[in-house]
Formats: structure tokens, C-alpha cells, sequence
């Protein structure tokens, strides 16, 4: 079931990347344990068995999604180079490479002009963008919906910024409202809006936000680490469009190519609108930035090293598969989200409780009870059966107050409901619903027949 033409073609690229050095003079590489290796992998192939399979559509839990065969193809054939896009000295093919990648990610949110790179990750990424913020706005309030990701805590925390939580309405959504009011106290230097929460894929009302800037003069950065690429999509429900839509308003954007993007671990990627905040990042190096007197991605950078090959692979990916609307990457986000409608309709018709209807291509939902805390314990039994028949899905606690409107006569024994989860991010998710959700049902069968 693992995809393995790309080996073929990997192989072909690797004696071209060969030939391209042809004039240097022939040496042996001395390889360390050369005559182990095979044992070695081997060994290694059998240790990496012990894992869910995330490249089933069976594996309908977290948030991982294969990497493109062009991107692992990519990637690996840079790692025979191993380029450091730290300075041109270390990265001079694949540092053009992430400028120009960059720039295409820049270009899906309507920024051609902007300041922007790869990084190790999300949470690297969005740590940038708090930074510029505290260099902006020092010592002032950095605040985030209290659906919003963990990180923006403990971020703040390590810049030793005060962080504040703005309450979520039953949606999972900024609270507006209860933003107005925290701004209209004052000290709130920025605002993090998430368009794509990681617990349920919710989109903060960024039309809002961006209103109460003009009254209250607060930065606005987006955490469009896991849903940013939706904005190509072309079936989002008109508060998540209206959002996606003006997002290229915010001051700061980051995006996760290692989730919706088809990239390996690790893959983030800051953006910022203004360009003249890279004077915060100035430094001087005693030995490195002297190859060239073009712009090192070291100077705009707080991370050091960071792979070539990372850059290499997305803008491979993204020469064959373009970000555009209309598109065939964009219409494999809009499959996810018709896979995500599909899934919460055919749950509900079965007696399962969907709270909300997903803004992208996550579902939560639980098993009716009298009770939250017969309704967690059912969801845990239901988690438990259905990886026993090899489904694999999430477990989410989730607000009793998410769960008012769709089921008025739930008793509230306790603040949170251990709810199921799906994230949908394959393309082949679309055409399994109807498994995926037989074998939900089976689950609850088992567990009512013990």
C-alpha cells in the first residue's frame, strides 16, 4: 500500500544531480559502517511497523497527512547534498528555491510584497511573529481565543509577554465581544486569530477582529497554521470565506506546509506584510554571510540552520501542483471538507450528536447519553472498539456549554465532554465516509452489547 514509483524516479534523479558534478575530480566516499547498513535498515524498517497507519484513510484521527511523492522524491535527493538555508554559503540553489516558495505561499494571500520564510515548524513560526509583536509593542498583551492553540501561552511565556485568553463562543470561535471589552481595558499589543483551531477546525471571525485594529490599534497576527491553505478552497460556508478572504489584512500570517501542504516534518512558514519589521532580526556574524551581498534567509531568521532539502521539496510540490483556485491542490481541500459534511450528516441520521457543522475538514461528535460524563465514558469505550477493528480516530475534550444548542437535555455533570474526532486531510477520505462511519457504528454496537 506504500506509494513507491517515486523510488523509480528518485534513482533517475540522483544519477542527473551525479552527472551535474562530473568536473570535479573522482573520489570514494568513506562511509562509516557501509557493510551494516542493510542490517541496520532492516532493523529499522521493523521498529517503524510499530506505528498507526497514517497513510491509511482508515487512520481518521490526527492531523497527518502523507507527504506528496514528489515532495519526499525532493527532499531526499537534496539530503545527497544536504544544503544549510542558514546563509548562501551553506544553501545557495535551495535557499533561491524557499524565496521563491515563500513567495508563492505569500502570493495565495494577495501579499506581493512582503518578508517571509520557512521554518522547523508552527510553533517556531508563530514564536517569530510574537516576537516582531513584543518588538513593536513591548511589554503589552499578547491575547488568543481560548480555542486557540497552547502555544500562544507558552510562547508569550518564554518572551516574557503577558498572554491573555479571550473567551470562544459555542462555535469554538473568538468571543468578539469579549474581545472589545479586553481591548477596551487596554494593554493588548496583539491579537492571534486562528483560522482553522486544531481542536475543531474553527475560523475566528477575522472580519471583526480587523475592525476592532481600526478602533483599537492592536497588531493582528493569523495562526493559519493548520488552515490556511482552505482559502483556495471553493466550498467554505460564508463566515469562513469572509474570513479567508480578508486575511491578507492581517500584519503577520503563519502556515504549516507539513500539514495541508504535502510536506514531511518539519515545515512552517512565517509571513509579514511589512517588510521593514527585518530590522528586528539584524545581526552581525563574524563567518558567515560573505559568499554573496544578496539577502541571507540568516538575517530575517531566528532559527540558525534549517534544512535545504525542506525547501527544496515544497517548491517541488508546488511546481507541480500550483497554488491556485480551481486547481487540483485546491480541489483536494475541497473534497476534504465535502468529506467532512458528508461524515457529521451520515453521524447525525445514526443518533450521534454533531454540535456544529465543520468550517473545515474536522469533525467532533459524541454518543448520545443522559449524562457528559456517560457521554465521555461512551466515546472512550467507542474509541477503544474502533481501533480494535482497525479505525483509528481522536478523543477531544470538549465545553458542555459547545453542545447547548444540539442537545438541550444533556445533563452537565461536568465542564467538558470526552467527544470522537476526525480530521479528513486525505484525498482519498471523500470515498471512505460511508466505511468510516459503518465502522463507527459497528463500535457502538460492540460497546452496547457488553
Amino acid at each position: 500500500m506504500l506509494e513507491k514509483k517515486s523510488l523509480e524516479l528518485l534513482s533517475q534523479a540522483v544519477a542527473r544531480l551525479d552527472a551535474g558534478f562530473s568536473a570535479l575530480p573522482d573520489f570514494e566516499a568513506l562511509v562509516a559502517g557501509s557493510d551494516a547498513m542493510g542490517a541496520v535498515l532492516e532493523h529499522v524498517t521493523e521498529r517503524l511497523r510499530d506505528n498507526y497507519p497514517y497513510f491509511h484513510p482508515l487512520y481518521a484521527g490526527q492531523m497527518l497527512k502523507p507527504p506528496h511523492p514528489i515532495a519526499r522524491a525532493a527532499y531526499a535527493l537534496a539530503t545527497w547534498i544536504n544544503p544549510n538555508n542558514h546563509a548562501l554559503d551553506g544553501g545557495r540553489a535551495s535557499s533561491a528555491l524557499e524565496k521563491e516558495a515563500v513567495a508563492e505561499i505569500a502570493a495565495m494571500f494577495g501579499w506581493k510584497i512582503h518578508l517571509g520564510h520557512l521554518t522547523s515548524g508552527g510553533t517556531m513560526a508563530n514564536l517569530e511573529a510574537l516576537w516582531v509583536a513584543g518588538q513593536l509593542a513591548p511589554g503589552k498583551k499578547i491575547v488568543a481565543s481560548a480555542q486557540s492553540h497552547y502555544t500562544h501561552e507558552r510562547i508569550s511565556g518564554v518572551l516574557q509577554l503577558p498572554f491573555g485568553k479571550i473567551a470562544a463562543d459555542a462555535r469554538g470561535r473568538m468571543d468578539c465581544a469579549a474581545l472589545e471589552a479586553g481591548a477596551a481595558a487596554g494593554g493588548i499589543g496583539c491579537v492571534v486569530a486562528t483560522l482553522g483551531t486544531t481542536g475543531v477546525g474553527a475560523v475566528d471571525p477575522l472580519p471583526e477582529i480587523l475592525s476592532l485594529r481600526e478602533r483599537y490599534g492592536f497588531r493582528v497576527h493569523v495562526d493559519a497554521a493548520y488552515g490556511g491553505y482552505f482559502t483556495l478552497a471553493e466550498n467554505l460556508a460564508e463566515p469562513a470565506r469572509a474570513a479567508f478572504d480578508r486575511i491578507g489584512e492581517a500584519d503577520s500570517i503563519v502556515i504549516d506546509p507539513h500539514k495541508h501542504g504535502l510536506q514531511p516534518y518539519g515545515c512552517g512558514c512565517v509571513l509579514f506584510r511589512d517588510p521593514e519589521v527585518g530590522r528586528f532580526y539584524r545581526h552581525d556574524s563574524p563567518y558567515t554571510y560573505f559568499s554573496s551581498k544578496e539577502l541571507h534567509l540568516g538575517e530575517i531568521s531566528l532559527e540558525c540552520s534549517r534544512a535545504g532539502a525542506a525547501a527544496t521539496a515544497l517548491w517541488a510540490t508546488q511546481k507541480l501542483l500550483p497554488l491556485t483556485r480551481g486547481g487540483e491542490f485546491a480541489g483536494a481541500l475541497s473534497s476534504s471538507r465535502r468529506a467532512a459534511l458528508r461524515m457529521a450528516g451520515l453521524l447525525r441520521e445514526r443518533g450521534f450528536v454533531v454540535p456544529f457543522e465543520p468550517e473545515l475538514d474536522i469533525v467532533v461528535w459524541a454518543p448520545r447519553e443522559k449524562s457528559a460524563s456517560a457521554a465521555s465514558e461512551a466515546s472512550q469505550r467507542i474509541f477503544d472498539h474502533a481501533a480494535a477493528q482497525g479505525l483509528h480516530l481522536a478523543l477531544i475534550q470538549l465545553p458542555v456549554s459547545f453542545f447547548d444548542a444540539a442537545w438541550p437535555g444533556l445533563e452537565k455533570d461536568r465542564e467538558h465532554v470526552l467527544s470522537l474526532r476526525s480530521v479528513l486531510m486525505k484525498p482519498e477520505h471523500e470515498g471512505w465516509v460511508n466505511e468510516i462511519v459503518d465502522r463507527v457504528t459497528s463500535a457502538v454496537l460492540r460497546k452496547r452489547r457488553r
